[in-house]
């Protein structure tokens, strides 16, 4: 038997490997199994990248090499089960249920790609610590007004809504608010300033991504409307009793409240360098405030200067308070109280008796309000009462001097205009609006002048009526009838 040699045996023939395929993005590692339904959003280079994933917290992604099985993690059974992590700018948020994972990712994505998402536990500060922490710091403005909304903060809106979360505060809470409000709060106008203030605080918290909206701008709260009230004057006999009762020191700021209009400040902020005895004009160039009983030198409301005209008596008034009582040199910091606030001197007409500057609540307590008890305007001190106990008259302050002087002014037929700009008003509207009733010859002249053109006065008939149509002319009879198509007249 003849045995062959083995053959070797021939190698299976080699494959080319196929080319590979185009490379896919690297998938994002997670510590937990991925929800079937992930946020994404398109990157520079129009790929799709992840914005987010769900991890959960109590089983390993990776199984046990042993068992196969996901084993549990230390947190097993504590906490919530699913954290949703990974989305830019969005803090990592727990849920109880995967369900309820997948439901916030997608939204909070969408959101966070429109630059609208608000995360709900940056509302869970309370409206007082918002105001505190991040509201009042950002204040501006004057330091007069920054104090008024400090007050109206502090005494008004905190007290009420201080303790709630800002993502708690709903139209029903507010609803509620107003109506305390009215009940509280006198003045319809500073009842809207508490209100503007607190959609002013929420509006910024908007603003902050602490709130989708502003709960203050829903339709079912109610602002109180604006009052239009009238200014009250006194009659000129009253406010010439006050002049005359007053100490002598202080009878010259009844004389320029009431001779030219001025304001409370600017009167004690005035200087004999404001006083042109050649032109008889006076300027308003600064008022003296106070904030917390720190004084300090401003501009005049509204930061304008202006000029007044000076009737000769206010002028001879001026020249004898000055030979009585001499200007005395006054340095108060300049434009704010605060003590690195630039500091300047002028000399006032009106000071202490220790020549300092005068503040306005010390002067009213003790200066105003015993001059209204003598002219008979306010009932006098109770019996054991306090100095500075009087009864309150809210429409017999200082500022009652001003409306006299316009009432006068108005009466006399002065321009509308004119009033505005000694009264330093931005606005002749706006000086229509608080005096108008002070003008009783409004109307009276408009309706003579269309008597006068008309030419004749009374209610008296024409004696002929006018003529219409044409007169019917030979062979030609006027109709009476509306028929015929409506035709006037017949052939």
């Amino acid at each position: 038997m003849v045995r062959l040699p083995l053959q070797p045996r021939a190698e299976p023939p080699q494959r080319t490997p196929a080319a590979a395929p185009w490379p896919r993005p690297p998938q994002r590692l997670t510590r937990g199994p991925i929800a079937p339904a992930r946020s994404t959003k398109r990157s520079r280079e129009g790929e799709t990248a992840l914005a987010g994933y769900i991890e959960d917290r109590w089983i390993k992604k990776k199984k046990d090499p042993v068992t196969g099985k996901r084993e549990r993690t230390a947190r097993y059974g504590m906490g919530k089960r699913y954290k949703v992590a990974g989305i830019p700018g969005v803090r990592d948020r727990s849920f109880e249920t995967l369900e309820d994972a997948k439901a916030w990712l997608r939204r909070s994505a969408t959101d966070e790609e429109r630059g609208e998402f608000v995360d709900p536990r940056d509302g869970s500060i309370t409206l007082a610590d918002y105001i505190a922490r991040h509201w009042a710091p950002g204040r501006s403005g004057a330091p007069k007004t920054q104090d008024g909304q400090e007050r109206r903060t502090r005494l008004h809106i905190v007290p009420h809504l201080g303790h709630l979360p800002l993502r708690s505060i709903t139209a029903a809470d507010l609803r509620a608010y107003v109506a305390k409000l009215d009940g509280t709060v006198v003045s319809v106008d500073y009842r809207r300033g508490i209100l503007s203030e607190l959609s002013s605080v929420l509006e910024a918290a908007v603003d902050d991504k602490r709130l989708v909206a502003n709960p203050m701008r829903a339709k079912s709260v109610r602002w109180p409307r604006a009052a239009q009230e009238r200014r009250e004057a006194w009659p000129l006999e009253t406010a010439l009793r006050i002049r005359d009762v007053i100490s002598p020191r202080n009878r010259i700021a009844v004389v320029l409240g009431l001779g030219l209009g001025l304001r409370q400040g600017e009167v004690f902020g005035l200087s004999p360098e404001d006083i042109d005895h050649g032109r008889g004009v006076l300027h308003v160039r600064r008022q003296v405030q106070a904030i917390k009983g720190r004084l300090y030198f401003a501009l005049p409301k509204g930061k304008k200067t202006r000029v007044v005209d000076m009737p000769p008596t206010v002028a001879e008034e001026l020249k004898r308070h000055i030979a009585a009582f001499p200007p005395v040199e006054v340095e108060l910091p300049w434009g704010k109280p605060e003590a690195t606030a630039q500091r300047r001197k002028y000399s006032l007409l009106l000071t202490t008796r220790f020549g300092n500057a005068v503040a306005v609540n010390t002067w009213n307590t003790y200066t105003w309000k015993p001059a209204l008890a003598k002219a008979g305007v306010i009932r006098p001190q109770a019996e054991g009462a306090k100095q500075w106990q009087w009864q309150a008259a809210p429409q017999d302050g200082f500022h009652v001097l001003r409306h006299t002087f316009a009432s006068i002014m108005l009466e006399a037929g002065e321009s509308v205009v004119t009033v505005a700009r000694w009264l330093g008003h931005s606005s002749p509207a706006i000086t229509l609006g608080y005096y108008a009733h002070f003008m009783p010859e409004a109307g009276s002249k408009g309706r003579t002048a269309v008597d006068a053109l008309l030419g004749r006065t009374g209610n008296s008939m024409p004696v002929q009526t006018p003529q219409i149509l044409p007169t019917a002319g030979p062979g030609r009879s006027r109709s009476t009838s509306g028929s015929g198509g409506g035709r006037g007249l017949q052939g």
